[in-house]
């Protein structure tokens, strides 16, 4: 007798599990690590997800986690934005695609899972890569004084004079 309850307890608590379990959450997480790095280091970057909200500021190397999702069944999007001083900026996407795992709920029954679970933690959504490393290239803009010069034609140098062209008569 206390086998069979047992058996049956087992077996309720089982297909329970099954039932209501997410497949994505329990394989997969809702937020994930990135490592973002730059040459030349010490770079600021700034972190803004899809609406234009910073999330987070600081300078290179970092490594933080970033949520995957962005509200029920909104996947997760950001932009990173590298700055320092001489080199131009550099905002680039981070992305989340499509976790697989969020379809191993189709076969272990777990339409909850499926339809609120996964896309409440975001875990149906996995990134698409764990390391940024950008190379900032050096500004060839600059301001001398402050501001812009205009010269008189007598006033500019000789060589740059071939350069020059006639815009209106």
């Amino acid at each position: 007798m206390i086998k069979k309850s047992t058996f049956k307890m087992t077996a309720i608590f089982m297909a329970t599990t099954v039932l209501f379990s997410s497949c994505a959450s329990i394989v997969s997480k809702g937020s994930y690590p990135i490592s973002i790095n730059s040459a030349p280091s010490e770079a600021k970057i700034v972190i803004k997800d899809k609406k234009g909200i910073e999330i987070f500021s600081g300078q290179t190397p970092a490594t933080l986690k970033l949520k995957a999702g962005s509200g029920f069944f909104g996947k997760a999007r950001y932009q990173v934005t590298f700055s320092k001083t001489g080199y131009d900026s550099k905002t680039l996407p981070v992305e989340f695609k499509l976790d697989g795992w969020y379809f191993g709920n189709l076969l272990l029954g777990g339409l909850i899972g499926m339809l609120i679970i996964d896309p409440a933690t975001g875990a149906m959504y996995k990134l698409e890569t764990e390391f940024l490393n950008e190379t900032l290239v050096q500004s060839t803009a600059s301001v001398q004084n402050g501001g812009l010069k205009v010269y008189d034609f007598n006033d500019i140098p000789v060589e740059w004079k071939s350069h020059l062209e006639q815009v209106s008569e």
